[in-house]
């Protein structure tokens, strides 16, 4: 029997080291990312080449943003960035590409949310209240009725 055990733990050993890669996001291909050029290339070939930007502007659609990144992490400890890049591709008003710009990822900035709650009007409801008001329901007394 302690025969048997052995090779399962050391298995099991082996496999709690491998890492766990992650991709997020798109990391863009360096050999087409070359391809789109600016003053030629239209929105129609960056979509077909890149695919579908990550982002687009928030305040026009003449600005898209291609970010990507890629995570190895072991068991419980905190990932590690193995690659990332952003690239943003400006269209003027006739959708051709104006400028190709990576964009340095050294000056992003790490956004903190805000712990507060928003409040909402009402109660809070327990799985009680709620499935007791789901089968009193106006509808669902109506359908009953109906059935009857």
């Amino acid at each position: 029997m302690r025969f048997k055990t052995l090779p399962f733990l050391l298995l099991l050993t082996l496999t709690a080291c491998e890492p766990t890669v992650a991709n997020r996001g798109n990391i863009l291909d360096p050999e087409k990312l070359a391809e789109i050029k600016a003053g030629t290339s239209t929105r129609e070939e960056v979509a077909s080449r890149l695919g579908t930007p990550t982002e687009v502007s928030t305040f026009d659609d003449k600005t898209w943003y291609y970010v990507g990144r890629e995570t190895e992490q072991y068991s419980f400890l905190d990932p590690q960035v193995l690659k990332q890049k952003a690239v943003e591709i400006r269209f003027n008003d006739e959708g051709v590409v104006t400028s190709v710009t990576d964009l340095d990822l050294a000056e992003a900035k790490d956004i903190t949310p805000v712990d507060r709650e928003t409040p909402t009007y009402g109660h809070d409801s327990t799985f009680i209240e709620q499935l007791i008001g789901n089968l009193s329901h106006p509808t669902a007394m109506k359908a009953k009725q109906e059935g009857q």
